[in-house]
C-alpha cells in the first residue's frame, strides 16, 4: 500500500462566496471519497445567509475525505474537503477500491441502488447522506394570492422534492437531526425505540410525537387507577416544552440574516412612510396594450413593469433620493446610477436581487431584466453578487391582498417603495363617481439624508405616472 505524505492532500476551505459572510451550510455533496475530480467540477451546494450556492474543486484528484456532513454550518476558512493529487491520488484511490470489492462481496446489494462510480462504497453503515432541507414534507398548495404574486412578482413557491424511499436505521445510533434529538430528550423518548419514516431512515419530529402518543396509550389502563389520588401540590416541577403544540425553527440562512438586517436598519435609520391613493386605471390599460406590443414579444409585462419605470423617473427628476449614508465618514454618498432591487418571497426567505443600472434601460429592456430576475428567484439560484449594491428599492404587497404596508429600509438604501393591492373602487373621475381601479403606495425612506419635501415630491411623482403614464415621455 503505497504511504500518501501530506504535501500530496490538498485541503478545500469554505470560501467567502459573497462579500463579508462568516459561515454557510453545507446542503448537498455531490462526491463521496474515492471519488476523482476534476478541476472546475462543482463537488458540493452551500447555503449563504444571502443564496444557495454552488462550489467547483479548483485542482484534479481523487477525494480522500468530506470533514462536515450535509446540514452542517460551517465557518469561512474551514477545511471542507481533503483531496489526494498527484501520487496522492493513486494512493487514496486503491484502497478504497479495495474496500469497495469487499463490501459487495459481503454485503447484498441495496435494494434499488444504482451502479456506482469507482471507489463509491456501497456499505450500509450507520453514516448516511441527511436529506436536503424541505425534503420531509410536501409544499403547500399555491393559493390564489399565491399566483397573482407570481404574475407581478414572479415568486410563486418551488415545487417540492420528491421524497426518497424510508430505510430502516442501521447501526448503534440512530439518524436524526440535531432538534428531532433535542425533542426527544425534552420529550423522554428513547430514540432507539423509534421508527423512522424519513428518507434514508433519518427519524423525523412526527414520528417522536407518535412515539409519545404510543407510550401514553399503552400507560392509560395503568394510570386508571391512580386518578382518585389527590392531585399534585402547585409547586409540582416545571412544565416543559410541549412539541405537540409548538415547533422550534432554527434560525439559520436567510432568514437569519434578514431578521439581522431588519433589526439593524430599524434601529439605525429614522424611519418615515408616507402615503397616497392613486387611480391607476390608465396604467392597467397600457399594461394590457404592451402586452399586445410585437416589441414586447416574449417578455413579462405586468403593472409592477410601469411601476419600476414610474418610480426611475421620479428618481431622475429627484436624485438625491437615491443616496446612503455613510455613518463612518459623516457622509451623504449620492448615487448617479440605480440598481433597482424588487423584494422577493421566496420559498428559502426573504431575498432583494437588483437590477443593475435600471435608470439605463429603456422599457423593453427593463421587462427582460424582470423576467430574468423572476426565473432566477424562482429556481432558487440568484447569486450573492445579484443581491449587493442596491439603491433603492420595490416590495409588492398588494399580492397578498393588502392595501399598504410601512416597508423597513434594505440596509445601506434610502428609499423603499410598497405597492398594494390594485382595486375596482368608487372614485371620482371627471367630475362624476365612477369604478376605477385604484392602489395605495407607501414610500418608506431614511430621515437622516432625506426630509419630508423630498420624500413626498419623489411619492407624488410616481403616482402621478401611474395616474398619467404618458408622463413616462413627457418627463423622460
Amino acid at each position: 500500500m503505497t504511504t500518501m505524505t501530506d504535501s500530496s492532500v490538498r485541503e478545500f476551505k469554505m470560501p467567502d462566496v459573497g462579500e463579508g459572510l462568516t459561515e454557510a451550510e453545507i446542503l448537498k455533496w455531490y462526491v463521496q471519497p474515492g471519488d476523482t475530480v476534476t478541476d472546475g467540477q462543482v463537488v458540493c451546494e452551500v447555503e449563504t445567509a444571502k443564496a444557495a450556492v454552488e462550489l467547483p474543486i479548483p485542482y484534479d484528484g481523487v477525494v480522500r475525505e468530506l470533514h462536515f456532513p450535509e446540514g452542517t454550518t460551517v465557518d469561512v476558512g474551514t477545511s471542507i474537503i481533503a483531496v489526494a493529487v498527484g501520487d496522492g491520488a493513486a494512493a487514496v484511490a486503491e484502497p478504497v477500491q479495495e474496500a469497495v470489492a469487499e463490501t459487495v462481496a459481503e454485503e447484498p446489494k441495496p435494494e434499488g441502488r444504482q451502479p456506482v462510480l469507482v471507489g463509491y462504497g456501497v456499505s450500509t453503515s450507520a453514516t448516511r447522506r441527511r436529506p436536503r432541507k424541505g425534503a420531509e414534507a410536501p409544499a403547500a398548495a399555491q393559493t390564489p394570492s399565491a399566483a397573482i404574486q407570481a404574475e407581478l412578482n414572479g415568486h410563486g413557491p418551488a415545487a417540492p422534492a420528491p421524497a426518497a424511499p424510508a430505510a430502516p436505521v442501521t447501526g448503534d445510533r440512530p439518524l436524526a437531526k440535531p432538534p428531532v434529538r433535542k425533542l426527544a430528550k425534552d420529550l423522554g423518548v428513547d430514540l432507539a425505540t423509534v421508527v423512522p419514516s424519513g428518507p434514508d431512515g433519518i427519524i423525523t419530529r412526527e414520528d417522536v410525537h407518535a412515539a409519545v402518543s404510543a407510550t401514553t396509550r399503552a400507560a392509560e389502563p395503568e394510570a386508571a387507577p391512580a386518578a382518585v389520588a389527590p392531585a399534585p401540590s402547585p409547586t409540582a416541577a416545571p412544565t416543559s416544552y410541549d412539541g405537540t403544540r409548538e415547533t422550534r425553527v432554527p434560525v439559520k440562512g436567510v432568514r437569519k440574516a434578514t431578521a439581522a438586517a431588519m433589526v439593524g436598519s430599524a434601529f439605525t435609520a429614522p424611519h418615515v412612510t408616507e402615503f397616497v391613493t392613486v387611480d391607476v386605471t390608465r396604467t392597467m390599460k397600457l399594461v394590457e396594450e404592451l402586452k399586445q406590443d410585437k416589441e414586447y414579444t416574449g417578455l413579462r409585462v405586468n403593472p409592477l413593469l410601469l411601476i419600476a419605470k414610474a418610480l426611475l423617473v421620479a428618481i431622475r427628476r429627484n436624485p438625491d433620493i437615491n443616496a446612503s449614508w455613510d455613518e463612518a465618514a459623516q457622509e451623504i454618498v449620492v448615487k448617479h446610477y440605480v440598481n433597482l432591487g424588487i423584494a422577493a418571497a421566496t420559498p428559502r426567505g426573504l431575498i432583494v436581487p437588483n437590477i443593475k443600472d435600471a435608470h439605463a434601460q429603456t422599457l423593453p429592456q427593463l421587462a427582460g431584466s424582470l423576467g430574468e430576475l423572476v426565473s432566477t428567484a424562482r429556481e432558487g439560484k440568484t447569486s450573492p453578487a445579484a443581491m449587493q449594491g442596491g439603491t433603492v428599492t420595490i416590495t409588492n404587497v398588494g399580492v397578498f391582498g393588502v392595501d399598504t404596508g410601512t416597508p423597513i429600509l434594505n440596509p445601506g438604501e434610502s428609499a423603499i417603495l410598497a405597492v398594494g393591492a390594485i382595486k375596482l373602487q368608487p372614485w371620482v373621475h371627471k367630475g362624476k363617481v365612477k369604478p376605477r381601479q385604484v392602489t395605495t403606495l407607501a414610500l418608506s425612506f431614511d430621515h437622516r439624508l432625506v426630509d419630508g419635501e423630498l420624500g413626498s415630491k419623489v411619492l407624488a411623482d410616481v403616482a402621478a405616472v401611474l395616474e398619467q403614464p404618458k408622463r413616462l415621455i413627457s418627463w423622460a
